[in-house]
């Protein structure tokens, strides 16, 4: 195995075909790993050193990714941390070619133990619960003199959709099942609902769910008052929807824009990755809830397999029949363990 190093942005751009042919050909194929995902985010926040490890075997295939970056504290400290790290991310881990896990994590655990002076420690966030990396690169980090730690970090609620709309309906407890039923009558000819496609205008559709998204809450609101988290969403939304994974939906009554979701689709799964209403108007309908079940409907209908609520433990995504997964944190440090 061969790692390179590479510390220039050009990297995306360069490598954007292996890099998304692996994450494809990986267990770790999430989103936020892609290429596209990455460099967006890199390209609004770009908050240290890039540091993105690649493995390739003797043909030059590549066969391991990790996506990392150098974070300089204000103490001196260097924190290497994924790309993507932490806030506007849910699923990071270390890409490896499925039969290649085992020797893609000693090649990567064999260099950070040669490059320990380059960094103070590594915070490695939001690895799946399923991830073969979280014991894999603890193990062999560890046979390398490291202290390496999985600490939980936080859960990611979801649906595993089942046949029909009606099965997924009967499958919520009684009480939350009756609700449903019951919002779902109330909102029924009062209310519509539509995802954004080709025929609409894009930029000004997420310009309305951005002022949604603001109503919502003061913290929403002051997270879309930072210029580069907007400039974050207006980039993502972008290339999203240009590769096939946005979608952007809103209900609407009388024709006024009452509530919204941004979640992806990827993989047959459906990501809900934020959302948006005017608690000010038509609470009576509960807007956000209604065209939440139309979207799992709509998931279900296009046999979609999951339904995932990302991260976060709100009441609403129990009470819609999430179920907790869980995220760790990879904690590596290159003090020696004592014999």
């Amino acid at each position: 195995m061969h790692v390179t190093l590479y510390d220039h942005s050009s990297v995306f751009s360069d490598c954007s075909a292996e890099w998304n042919e692996l994450v494809q050909s990986s267990d770790a194929n999430q989103i936020f790993l892609t290429c596209d995902w990455q460099e967006i985010w890199w390209e609004a926040y770009h908050p240290g050193q890039l540091w993105v490890l690649v493995v390739r075997d003797d043909d030059g295939q590549w066969v391991g990714l990790a996506p990392w970056f150098i974070d300089l504290q204000a103490d001196g400290r260097r924190i290497v941390r994924t790309v993507g790290c932490v806030d506007v991310t849910d699923y990071l881990d270390i890409v490896a070619r499925r039969g290649y896990e085992e020797t893609v994590y000693e090649a990567l655990a064999t260099w950070i133990a040669e490059h320990t002076d380059a960094f103070d420690e590594m915070m490695l966030c939001n690895i799946p619960e399923h991830s073969r990396a979280l014991q894999g690169m603890a193990r062999a980090t560890r046979a390398h003199g490291l202290e390496s730690t999985v600490r939980l970090q936080e859960v990611c609620p979801i649906i595993v959709l089942p046949r029909t709309f009606e099965d997924y309906v009967n499958s919520l407890d009684k009480k939350n099942r009756h609700e449903l039923r019951r919002k779902l009558r109330r909102a029924a000819g009062e209310v519509d609902w539509y995802i954004v496609g080709p025929e609409h205008d894009l930029q000004q559709e997420v310009a309305h769910f951005m002022a949604l998204m603001a109503a919502s809450s003061p913290d929403k609101a002051k997270f879309l008052e930072d210029a580069q988290n907007r400039r974050f969403f207006e980039l993502m939304t972008a290339r999203m929807a240009e590769r096939g994974w946005l979608q952007l939906a809103f209900l609407t009554v009388k024709g006024e824009r009452a509530a919204a979701y941004l979640n992806f689709a990827y993989d047959q799964r459906i990501l809900v990755y934020n959302s948006g209403l005017d608690p000010q108007k038509h609470g009576h309908l509960s807007p956000g809830i209604v065209l939440l079940a139309r979207l799992i409907e709509y998931a279900i209908q296009q046999e979609y397999h999951t339904f995932d609520f990302l991260r976060g433990d709100e009441a609403y995504k129990y009470d819609m029949g999430g179920r907790d997964t869980n995220i760790y944190q990879l904690m590596i440090t290159p003090r020696k363990i004592a014999a």
